[in-house]
């Protein structure tokens, strides 16, 4: 039987090393930006446009026009059906001349823009940092739920407590790993949080538990089933009967996000490719890292409780 948990020391390593180059992302980030991750108008403030165009326009003719004047970082989206011909454009902070101006030149170079059914609004600074205090509330909460989540389910195995902890550390590497990404991508190709990204976030998190709690789940079952094997070789079994469900089910998600990365529109893939990312991460923790530093843990105590018990 190959043994994984016997290899922890080096899947720790690489995982350290992972985490190590996430965090001198954010810090060349925050360098950069001065932020770890360079935000957009949904933490910083903004202007938000509603353009309704009299005949079918693309969402690069659009961009183009924002990026010649000078706003760089426009988030264009498109609004209801294709046949409506509307369009949400983010951008930095805009003042009442360059609205006309980018109007404009927006029916100069794209198309005649319905005036009747344009708007425009102003995202505060204020408004930005309440969603930010919020986002954080938000994993904080999530973080706390799934550790209250796996003592409750693991109750009946003996320290349930460190199925949950486990469980929390291989969801902070998959964040770590997910927020150094997005640095990175914020310093490369000028990728900014917002919303989607929170969204992303909250997904990760999701993922980082249900590989997890099947392999712990499984470690349960075996327990009362292989009483005389160590606890090193019954959590060791436990992922290889797990381990082709998981990949199987994970690989499925990743070729349709590989998919919508490669053949989606130029908005969503951000938002995409962070989910790709955590759940890459995700896959990887849960098998080399959680269920690992559970073997781990047990085996420090056990072996701390034969020291004292000789003393």
């Amino acid at each position: 039987m190959f043994n994984i948990v016997e290899k922890r020391r080096w899947y720790f390593i690489f995982s350290a090393i992972l985490i190590a180059l996430s965090i001198a992302a954010m810090v060349a980030s925050s360098i950069q930006f001065g932020q770890p991750m360079r935000l957009g108008i949904d933490f910083t403030g903004g202007s938000i446009f509603v353009l309704k165009f009299d005949q079918p326009v693309s969402e690069v003719e659009i961009r183009d026009v924002f990026t010649d004047y000078g706003v760089e970082t426009a988030i264009v989206q498109p609004l209801g059906a294709p046949e409506d011909y509307s369009w949400q454009v983010r951008t930095r902070e805009v003042t009442a001349n360059e609205v006309g101006e980018l109007l404009a030149a927006l029916e100069e170079q794209v198309g005649d823009i319905d005036r009747d059914a344009l708007t425009f609004d102003t995202v505060e600074p204020a408004v930005g940092g309440e969603v930010a205090r919020a986002a954080g509330w938000a994993i904080l909460v999530a973080s706390l739920i799934i550790v209250g989540f796996m003592w409750f389910s693991f109750r009946r195995v003996p320290n349930a407590f460190r199925y949950g902890v486990c469980t929390i550390v291989g969801m902070t590497h998959n964040l770590l790993i997910a927020f150094g990404f997005y640095a990175l991508m914020g310093i490369v190709a000028g990728w900014e949080v917002d919303a989607l990204f929170l969204t992303a976030i909250l997904t990760v998190i999701g993922f980082s538990v249900q590989d997890v709690i099947v392999v712990f789940d499984r470690i349960r079952e075996n327990i009362p089933r292989y009483k005389t094997e160590p606890f090193d070789t019954v959590v060791n079994r436990s992922i290889l009967e797990t381990i082709h469900r998981s990949l199987a089910t994970q690989l499925n998600a990743m070729f349709v996000m590989l998919a919508i990365i490669l053949f989606g529109g130029t908005t969503i893939k951000p938002f995409i490719a962070t989910m790709l990312v955590g759940m890459i991460s995700e896959t990887y923790s849960a098998i080399f890292i959680a269920v690992p530093l559970l073997a781990a843990w047990e085996k420090a105590a056990t072996r701390r409780a034969l020291t004292q018990a000789r003393a």
